[in-house]
């Protein structure tokens, strides 16, 4: 018997610093409360931080029926691998290329991810080798973009949503992050770092805008302690946009699977559980 992923959504900018893992952590959450089983891979094998902010109920360990694959750890029925249940906490990553590479194949083969609505993979910054990798091997649905409203990051955002166009991987849409702060006093909006990036950019690509996440310490503040911003905050403002920017995200991709016919072929030949 084998069972599928049901979909594989990666979460990629081109550069760091703009929100990737904070939007997958809380996509994934926003899915699981609509009934979605989700799983997370964090690729960033150089700065993995989902364990951080998603600490598992319990580790991620060897499969003693079948040796030569991984049982994901478990936090709050979200499963989860991350490079950084293989290292110190605070010890830097050193790892060239060819082993972060396998070390991305086994996550993505050797895991016993499935049965699963939603794999979501936070991608690494840049556009390279790993990226690459996970491209090829991971038997990706589709993207969604991650970007900031200033220019600078824009360029850079560009380049990733290039890189998904060249490898025939369809986007979503583009989500904006850190895009506005509302004084709580006053009310007033403020734009620290410029204003509407994030929707020229899915203008200029044809793509569509998702949503625009706030500067909200909610978001930090629940991330930082390991806790669920859904359940620690739930009046927060930012809970109500992960929401949206989760039924965007379901909508599209479950028209993708109606058009495909139900599960996609390639993903029963891929994500396999060995039983």
């Amino acid at each position: 018997m084998s069972e599928a992923i049901r979909f594989v959504l990666a979460v990629a900018a081109g550069k760091g610093g703009v929100g990737k893992s904070t939007l997958t952590l809380n996509l994934a959450l926003a899915l699981q409360k609509k009934g979605w089983r989700v799983g997370i891979l964090d690729a960033d094998l150089y700065g993995p931080s989902l364990q951080k902010m998603l600490p598992p109920d319990t580790p991620a360990q060897q499969n003693l029926v079948v040796p030569d694959r991984i049982i994901p750890a478990l936090s709050g029925g979200i499963k989860e691998i991350s490079f950084a249940f293989f290292s110190q906490e605070e010890e830097a990553a050193i790892v060239r290329a060819p082993i972060a590479n396998r070390v991305i194949k086994q996550f993505l083969h050797q895991v016993d991810w499935a049965p699963l609505d939603c794999l979501l993979i936070d991608f690494p910054p840049g556009t390279g080798d790993i990226q690459l990798t996970l491209m090829q091997e991971g038997s990706l649905s589709a993207g969604v973009i991650v970007t900031t409203p200033q220019e600078v990051a824009l360029l850079d955002v560009a380049k990733a949503i290039q890189m998904f166009d060249r490898m025939q991987i369809p986007i979503l849409g583009v989500v904006e992050n850190m895009s506005f702060f509302q004084d709580p006093n006053t009310k007033t909006v403020h734009y620290p770092f410029g204003k509407e990036g994030g929707r020229l950019l899915s203008k200029r690509f044809g793509i569509p805008f998702l949503g625009e996440i706030p500067i909200d310490s909610a978001i930090s503040l629940s991330s930082d302690r390991g806790q669920s911003l859904f359940e620690t905050f739930p009046d927060a403002s930012s809970v109500g946009v992960f929401e949206e920017i989760a039924c965007k995200v379901v909508e599209q991709l479950e028209a993708f699977e109606h058009l495909a016919g139900g599960y996609l072929k390639n993903f029963e030949l891929n994500w396999q559980v060995q039983k």
